[in-house]
């Protein structure tokens, strides 16, 4: 707890307060303290809230520090390159996050107390699309002769490959489809992520001395033992490529009810080409207003054919649309459904933004409650009732009228789960794999796993987890024990490798040649004045910074092409 000001002694001392004593009733008394005692050197280093709300670790404030040209890099290389490798030491993929992550750094800047947050999504998509032009690689360790399998190719699979590749293991990564990128690739489409930028960093990875073996599913056509067998850890990426159906009776059997990540997947693989007249989707997330801008740009024909029908195409994974049958496609009527308040819905605003542009109708602040069938057992309609929401579960709103939406095809986004087929003996009952605070498979001591199996969540936070389980794989190849991860656990400035960078490495104290104790460092480069590093535990907030100076500045905004 902290000491009350009115308590607290400010005269000068060896200690001058316990931690977490940092009250004053005055700023300016507390400016001038903190800037003569030995206690309270002049440079303290702190996390920002951008960099503390980021999933990945990303040193934000570091790249945005050198795009605006006040770092500069050592040497002939490009303040560019510089930024993308500051960047990239955290996550490997900044042309594709710069474009598709929701940014929870952005909610976090501190800049939003005097105007509005920096554009940190598209600097750094700049950053990723300048290190894609000029063809920039990332560097190798020195082999260590241990090898890993990593089984998923998508963003915490091959960010794993990475960060095991930097540290010096060979690594193979396993996956059933037949292209890198995961939900990055099966699950986003292609005008959110362009697939050649995604094909490029996915490449530089590989570049490493990553091998592949694609359409290879791990428990089916290679099993689990033979791995283990052959490499000495292996990581589990495997994400969650199984979509949940709405519960209600009426769901399962109805053939034209299919999930979100199906959809999706038929639409990014090319087979799906057109969709239905009328299409419903129950969501309110980033997967559902996919799903609707997809359908709504997609259109729909009269299929006469019944193979051409949308959700023949969804369901099974070896028919498509022949490309012809799109010059005929007309406009679909899409409508989407959610639990939650338009203003609370997760997906990003801007997205719901753009879905609302382009014709897509949002009811919110209502729940499914039947599905209407016709005599062939096909949906025509979904039943709805306005609803609230109570300790996060909905509840019909009493006396309120069934709705009927029509439908030709009724789309669920309500969330995902893995599918371990094959692989039973890690399903933790609720179709995910545990894992402790290493990313450790539970019981399983040469197992680990990151990603959306442990909990589906954010591409970037499959990202930050990939980090953490490379660390602790590296730890237990080297037979150490796991070190504790850091309060605030983010990828660090360096001050070392900072120092030996620019020239300036300090050189180890020895007593025993004549440098004397440790009382008296102004003669001897063994020592860094004035700097404590806090960032491992403390994360600093707007309050304790000085913004006054700032004047305000409207933020550059990117451009956007939305269909209306």
């Amino acid at each position: 707890m902290a000491t009350p000001s009115d308590e607290m002694n400010t005269k000068l001392t060896r200690r001058r307060f316990e931690d977490g004593d940092d009250v004053w009733d005055s700023m300016e008394e507390k400016i001038f303290v903190e800037d003569t005692s030995h206690k309270c050197p002049t440079y303290i280093h702190k996390t920002p809230p951008c960099q503390g709300s980021c999933p990945s670790g990303e040193d934000i404030r570091g790249w945005l520090a050198i795009v605006r040209g006040q770092e500069k890099p050592a040497g002939d290389m490009d303040w560019k390159e510089y930024a993308f490798r500051r960047s990239t030491d955290a996550n490997p993929f900044p042309s594709m996050m710069g474009r598709v992550c929701p940014a929870p750094c952005q909610d976090g800047c501190n800049r939003n107390e005097v105007d509005d947050f920096v554009g940190i999504n598209s600097v750094e998509q700049f950053i990723g699309d300048n290190a894609i032009e000029l063809g920039l690689k990332f560097e190798v360790g020195a082999d260590t002769g241990k090898k890993v399998a990593v089984i998923g190719a998508g963003p915490a699979g091959m960010a794993a490959a990475y960060q095991l590749r930097r540290k010096g293991h060979a690594v193979t990564v396993f996956d059933e489809n037949k292209e890198m990128g995961g939900m990055m690739y099966y699950g986003i489409p292609g005008y959110r992520i362009p697939r050649e930028k995604l094909q490029a960093e996915n490449q530089r990875i590989v570049d490493m001395g990553v091998e592949l073996r694609m359409e290879t599913r791990v428990g089916k056509d290679v099993s689990v033992e033979d791995v283990e067998k052959e490499f000495d850890a292996l990581l589990w990426a495997i994400g969650c490529q199984s979509g949940r159906g709405l519960f209600l009776d009426e769901w399962e059997g109805t053939p034209n009810c299919v999930s979100g990540v199906a959809f999706l997947k038929a639409f990014n693989e090319g087979r799906m080409k057109v969709t239905a007249d009328k299409v419903v989707c129950v969501g309110g997330g980033d997967t559902s207003i996919d799903v609707v801008s997809v359908a709504r740009r997609l259109g729909h024909i009269e299929h006469t054919n019944p193979s051409d029908l949308p959700e023949v195409v969804v369901r099974d994974g070896y028919v498509a649309h022949d490309a012809a049958v799109t010059a005929n496609a007309a406009g679909a009527e899409v409508t989407l459904t959610s639990l939650f308040p338009k203003d609370n819905m997760t997906a990003a605003e801007h997205e719901v933004h753009d879905a609302l542009t382009e014709g897509v109708t949002i009811l919110d602040e209502v729940m499914p409650v039947g599905i209407e069938k016709d005599e062939n057992g096909r949906a025509t309609g979904l039943i709805v009732q306005q609803c609230t929401l109570e300790d996060g579960r909905p509840a019909p709103v009493e006396g309120s009228e069934q709705i009927v939406i029509k439908a030709d095809m009724i789309v669920s986004a309500i969330g995902q789960g893995g599918d371990l087929n094959g692989l039973e003996e890690f399903d933790n009952g609720r179709g995910l794999m545990n894992a402790d605070k290493f990313y450790q498979v539970e019981g399983k001591p040469k197992h680990f796993a990151a990603g959306d199996i442990i909990r589906p969540h954010l591409l970037t936070t499959a990202i930050g987890q990939a980090s953490v389980a490379a660390d602790s794989i590296d730890e237990f190849l080297k037979n150490q024990e796991h070190h504790k991860r850091p309060k605030v656990d983010v990828h660090h400035f360096d001050l070392e490798a900072k120092l030996e960078e620019a020239g300036l490495s300090p050189s180890n104290f020895d007593e025993s040649v004549g440098e004397g104790d440790m009382r008296g460092t102004a003669d001897g480069n063994w020592a860094v004045h004035n700097y404590e590093d806090r960032s491992f535990q403390e994360i600093i907030p707007h309050d304790e910074l000085f913004l006054g100076h700032f004047e305000y500045h409207e933020r550059n905004k990117r451009d956007e092409e939305v269909p209306n």
